[in-house]
């Protein structure tokens, strides 16, 4: 016999019920998170970011996070009187400016990120693209009308080593990883643009979705005369997009298509100003961002 009587925490259950299959489909599942924009600097939004992934981590996915950082680099080298520069939407890194990125990236964002997921349990482990080989790069030069621009110690991805990371994943950690790389041929280390990053170890580690946070709603369909977001477009159709973006959502959606033609099933760019934007996204069924998906998931 069913008891009708209205129980107060029902609600509750039927959230975790509606959740199953989602968590189902993504047990055992790598998730690689790309944390930035104001999720990074809002206090509420960073603490709701830590819960999420750890969440994740208890539902029986591999959440690895990936940073970079760009406002607290930018302060940081105010401090010390260097002037950020940006070219082709890229910082412009100097010796100097590497040093005060490399300590903001792997000593304040990633020490800060560390310790909001450790207030949960035993779980995130801290380490740079520059730890057992992870990411090594050269140099990139952009090409900025039709010549090749110097600016600095920014780094192009050349190689990923997973063993660290997929080490940290086996024994149940949490990895946050910084986005610097070692040089491929010297003895420098390079700045790299995270979102790229973040694509790039999705890709070599087979993870099952991309998640990149940020501070809009997704990929608008026609910005800025209408604010409808895209919710799902394949590869091919995001290709030819590219051109017609925001030079800030290049880097993002370039790191999306990378990841979904590098195995990754799906790619999401998400807005990470919505507290637990992150389990909305994964575990409903409308999704709060824009998903891209391989091409033989839909028409091209």
């Amino acid at each position: 016999m069913t008891v009708t009587r209205k129980h107060t925490a029902l609600p509750k259950a039927q959230i975790l019920v509606e959740a199953l299959p989602w968590l189902t489909r993504h047990h055992g599942k790598t998730v690689v998170i790309k944390f930035g924009g104001n999720a990074m600097v809002d206090e509420d939004l960073k603490a709701a970011f830590a819960q999420d992934v750890v969440f994740l981590r208890h539902a029986g996915l591999k959440p690895v996070v990936v940073h970079g950082g760009g406002p607290q680099i930018s302060r940081a080298l105010e401090t010390h009187g260097i002037v950020s520069e940006f070219k082709a939407g890229l910082r412009v890194t100097t010796e100097d400016a590497m040093d005060v990125v490399r300590m903001v990236l792997a000593g304040q964002v990633q020490r800060e990120l560390v310790g909001l997921l450790n207030r949960h349990g035993p779980l995130a482990v801290g380490l740079t693209g520059e730890d057992a080989h992870t990411l090594t790069a050269v140099k990139h030069q952009p090409e900025i009308d039709g010549e090749l621009v110097d600016i600095g110690r920014v780094g192009e991805i050349t190689e990923i080593d997973t063993g660290a990371v997929e080490a940290l994943l086996a024994d149940g950690r949490i990895p946050v990883v910084s986005s610097i790389a070692r040089s491929q041929d010297d003895h420098h280390v390079y700045n790299v643009n995270a979102d790229t990053a973040a694509a790039a170890l999705a890709a070599a580690l087979g993870a099952e979705t991309l998640m990149v946070l940020t501070d809009v709603e997704g990929l608008y369909e026609d910005w800025p005369n209408s604010d409808e977001v895209i919710s799902r477009l394949t590869a091919s159709q995001l290709e030819k997009l590219l051109p017609e973006l925001s030079s800030g959502m290049v880097p993002k959606m370039e790191g999306c298509l990378h990841a979904v033609r590098g195995g990754v099933n799906t790619a999401r760019v998400i807005d990470g100003r919505v507290q637990h934007s992150i389990l909305l996204e994964i575990f409903t069924d409308e999704g709060i961002g824009t998903m891209v998906v391989p091409d033989e998931q839909g028409e091209s």
